[in-house]
């Protein structure tokens, strides 16, 4: 008798899981609230339509080395990818910019004093990032694939960031560059295992880069949508699942939500136990987002800037290191740490020849009520005089704002919960399987999994593969 699995939720995770479901013979539907397929990982037309925005990630070193997505072959199903010339820029005060270029000479061409403590670094890593991801991007209770190089990982994590910006490298610019990279973590950078951020994100940029997605985010789950439904999934929009009972029987649940949603739909369906830990569960540091409809590229003092496909906006590292202690303290500091994607400068779909998209949020505390996008405005002015002149029209989405589009981002949060603490590790409670919630037969693949935030389809994947082990069937694939 065929088995029976429903997905609820349809961003890359909960995609990736169904079409893995599907493939292995179980008859799958997949439930999504909104209208269009794609969580947190969508893109919509903006500013009257003449201009294409992602309404969540927009610039995607992790998916494009997915071991998910190179399964499903998302490119033969439409996706290709566009590349700056260089994955990031970090402009400076009174200095031009520094560039992390996708070759560590490049980079370190730029700090000679730092030159051999950022080859040890990232150099192990630059060589064997396929492995690198493909390590972090799974369990954490478990024997790792590459165990060694994933102890060199481990020892070069550990340390804070800040330890590492301020004792171990010495130059401003390696320092700045360290420092906004780590600062993907959202966390404080006091706090222990934040340089491995730096280190995974570096050591991407200077691999394969951080390329941005033909035509939007949005294409990465139109390709996924393709995929599922090649393996005969049934996708229903508009379909906002309540509660579990409302579904018909199935064998098989897989929930591409947060805690908060699964105690409000399944709390019954679970053990009391890990229900109350599910309680206990902390959401963490929120963005404020502003996208933008520009009349040319942004005026960075440094033109060079122009052709990053990010830019990290919060000047050197002690500043950065202030602004991300203050939004973890609950406080929102005056200079907040700010991310730029620059998606129009390699991608023409974005916006009218002319014109450009810029993408922008900065980190708030969690739940933030005020008004962000000035600040944002003052530090890309600050780095890029004559920026505000160019706009022709803004888009600003609040933590609010964010949740009611997406109820994963409670209060603002894109990461799925915080990274402090064990929550680190131990996604979403302490479990040698962490996919699975309930012995029947339900089960979790959001970011509130391992590996976490990110538009990867990990999550998914292998809550998928725990689905089907558990129900003793022997999986197509790798695994």
């Amino acid at each position: 008798m065929t088995l029976r699995a429903h997905v609820i939720g349809s961003g890359p995770n909960g995609l990736t899981a169904a079409a893995i479901l599907a493939e292995n013979g179980i008859e799958v539907d997949v439930y999504e609230r909104n209208e269009e397929i794609g969580g947190a990982a969508a893109s919509a037309r903006a500013f009257d339509g003449e201009a294409l925005i992602d309404l969540g990630a927009a610039a995607h070193p992790f998916a494009y080395g997915s071991k998910a997505f190179r399964h499903l072959d998302l490119q033969s199903h439409g996706l290709s990818w566009d590349f700056h010339d260089m994955p990031l820029a970090h402009p400076l005060d009174d200095a031009p910019s520094v560039l992390l270029h996708q070759t560590l000479a490049a980079t370190t061409a730029q700090f000679a004093a730092d030159r051999k403590i950022w080859t040890a670094l990232h150099g192990p890593f630059v060589k064997r990032a396929q492995q690198l991801l493909d390590n972090v991007t799974g369990p954490l209770l478990r024997v790792p694939p590459n165990p060694v190089l994933m102890a060199r990982f481990g020892l070069r994590s550990l340390p804070p960031t800040a330890v590492m910006a301020s004792s171990v490298l010495r130059s401003r610019q390696a320092r700045a560059l360290f420092s906004g990279t780590s600062a993907h973590s959202m966390l404080p950078q006091s706090h222990p295992f934040t340089s491995g951020f730096g280190i995974i994100f570096g050591s991407l940029g200077s691999s394969w880069g951080w390329p941005v997605a033909h035509g939007g985010t949005g294409s990465i789950i139109q390709a996924l949508g393709r995929a599922a439904k090649s393996r005969s999934v049934r996708i229903h929009t508009g379909h906002e699942v309540r509660s579990l009972g409302e579904l018909p029987p199935a064998d098989i649940t897989i929930m591409d939500l947060t805690p908060r949603q699964i105690l409000s739909i399944a709390r019954d369906r679970l053990p009391a136990r890990y229900a109350q830990q599910l309680s206990r569960w902390r959401y963490g540091t929120a963005v404020y987002k502003v996208d933008y409809l520009l009349d040319g590229p942004i005026p960075w003092t440094d033109q060079r800037t122009q052709q990053a496909c990010t830019v990290h906006v919060g000047g050197d590292a002690p500043e950065i290191a202030r602004a991300e202690g203050e939004v973890n303290r609950g406080r929102m500091p005056d200079k907040p740490f700010v991310m730029v994607v620059q998606p129009s400068s390699a991608d023409a779909t974005r916006a009218p020849e002319g014109k450009h998209v810029v993408w922008s949020y900065a980190h708030v505390p969690n739940g933030y009520a005020g008004r962000a996008g000035a600040l944002i405005d003052a530090q890309i002015e600050r780095f890029a005089p004559g920026f505000t002149d160019r706009v022709i029209s803004r888009r600003e989405s609040s933590p609010a704002d964010l949740e009611r589009w997406n109820p994963n981002l409670v209060g603002g949060d894109i990461g799925g919960g915080s990274l402090r603490g064990l929550q680190q590790f131990l996604r979403p409670t302490v479990s040698l399987n962490p996919y699975r919630l309930a012995p029947d037969g339900l089960y979790l693949c959001s970011s509130s999994t391992p590996p976490g935030g990110g538009v990867h389809g990990m999550g998914g994947w292998h809550a998928a593969f725990a689905a089907l082990q558990d129900h003793g069937i022997r999986a197509t694939g790798a695994h």
